[in-house]
């Protein structure tokens, strides 16, 4: 990942490198504009939707960069494209549609009309009408339109940058997160659901929550209770080089789970509420379908892309900053092509385990917000980001913020600050 150093970038750090954040960073409307110039538009690969998604030559979708709109187009040459979802004209979106099949875009504004690529193709009456009006004659169609993105894939996810500086896709994502990419999306999908949650918090809270293992056993009973996820379980956290991206794993182990009961019992921490029973367990039935028992992997790619598998229940995760103290997250669940009709019933029941009402994942939904507002008065304050140490680096331990310590290293690269 490259660095840039950013004239405009006021650095609010403390001395005390990665373990203390300040809350500034949450709440600064500078920050919003300067993230999105020299971070989703800089040196990054930023997610942008799925292969399956745009199959077809004039298959689209509209998506985004941080707040820039952008389209993603496929075109008959069987390439994907990606650039502004802006006019060239007055600045209005090129196309309004979530997705759809086309021959070419046309903005409803004054029909200027571009090919799937970007490229400007038609204004309307450009030779004026009766010899009159008109754009001049000297007016040169190919030096003017929206801005174009480079576009990689990798197992069937889309990327796109608007950097020239960012190294290819498969360097920037490093051999162990391309190697646990690859673990999960190992074979054709299907987009089986999407919606987008609204979280009332800075984007970066969200990222930092995703990256943080230490908290799912503790804030999140339905794991706990039933066994999904404890920090005595074996598993690990990988973080790449870099810091940016992170991957976080699970899997059950029955004599470790023992050792887990009498752990949070020790420390009073509500790990099982006797209580508490599914009314319909097959809720948790399911299959081994990756042959390792792993139950559990959460992985982040820099700056706002979530591959999640909880037990049978694949999704991706597009983190979108929405001003200082609002994030849209957009969820997609997948199948694979191969599913049985008995596998797809269980990725469908298991799909409410994530999401804003998610038994496991309510609660991530929330405490961003309990944190924005527990800031409101501390701009001159800072977070402790202690657990397991002062580095970024990669740990068999999963009782740490070593990979939300990696998140604000890449930050910090990046932002120059």
């Amino acid at each position: 990942m490259s660095s840039t150093a950013n004239p405009d970038t006021t650095s609010p750090w403390p001395d005390a490198g990665l373990t203390r954040i300040p809350f500034s960073l949450y709440q600064d409307d500078a920050l919003v504009d300067q993230e999105q110039q020299h971070l989703f538009e800089g040196p990054v690969w930023n997610f942008l939707g799925i292969e399956a998604e745009v199959p077809a030559p004039g298959d689209y979708r509209t998506t985004f960069v941080g707040a820039m709109p952008v389209v993603l187009a496929r075109d008959d040459d069987g390439e994907l494209y990606a650039f502004e979802n802006r006019c060239a004209h007055r600045g209005a979106l090129i196309a309004l549609e979530d997705e759809g099949n086309t021959r070419d875009f046309q903005c409803v504004y004054h029909a200027w009309t571009y090919d799937r690529q970007g490229n400007l193709k038609g204004i309307a009456f450009k030779d004026g009408v009766n010899g009159q009006g008109g754009m001049p004659k000297d007016f040169c169609m190919q030096s003017h339109g929206p801005r174009k993105l480079r576009v990689a894939t990798f197992c069937g996810l889309i990327f796109a940058s608007l950097s020239d500086d960012v190294p290819t896709l498969e360097e920037y994502l490093g051999e162990e997160i391309c190697e646990r990419i690859a673990r999960v999306l190992n074979q054709p999908v299907q987009i089986i659901g999407r919606f987008t949650q609204a979280l009332p918090n800075n984007w970066k809270l969200y990222v930092e929550n995703v990256k943080d293992s230490y908290h799912a056993s503790l804030l999140h009973m339905f794991f706990t209770t039933f066994r999904l996820n404890r920090l005595n379980q074996r598993g690990g956290i990988l973080v790449s080089a870099d810091g940016g991206h992170h991957v976080s794993w699970s899997a059950i182990d029955v004599e470790a789970q023992k050792k887990a009961d009498a752990a949070y019992s020790a420390q009073g921490i509500r790990a099982e509420h006797e209580g508490y029973r599914l009314a319909d367990p097959s809720l948790l039935e399911g299959e081994d379908e990756f042959g390792d028992g792993v139950t559990l992997q959460i992985l982040s790619v820099f700056p706002g892309f979530v591959l999640q598998q909880i037990q049978n229940s694949l999704a991706v995760r597009q983190v979108l900053p929405r001003g200082k103290n609002y994030t849209e997250l957009n969820w997609t669940y997948l199948g694979f092509v191969s599913d049985s009709p008995a596998m797809r019933r269980i990725r469908l029941k298991q799909a409410n385990l994530i999401g804003p009402a998610g038994f496991v994942s309510m609660e991530d939904g929330a405490v961003g917000g309990f944190v924005q507002r527990g800031i409101a008065a501390a701009r001159q304050e800072s977070a402790i980001v202690e657990m397991g140490g002062t580095g970024a680096e990669s740990q068999e331990s999963r009782a740490t913020e070593t990979s939300v310590r990696g998140f604000w290293k890449a930050y910090r690269a990046v932002m120059g600050c």
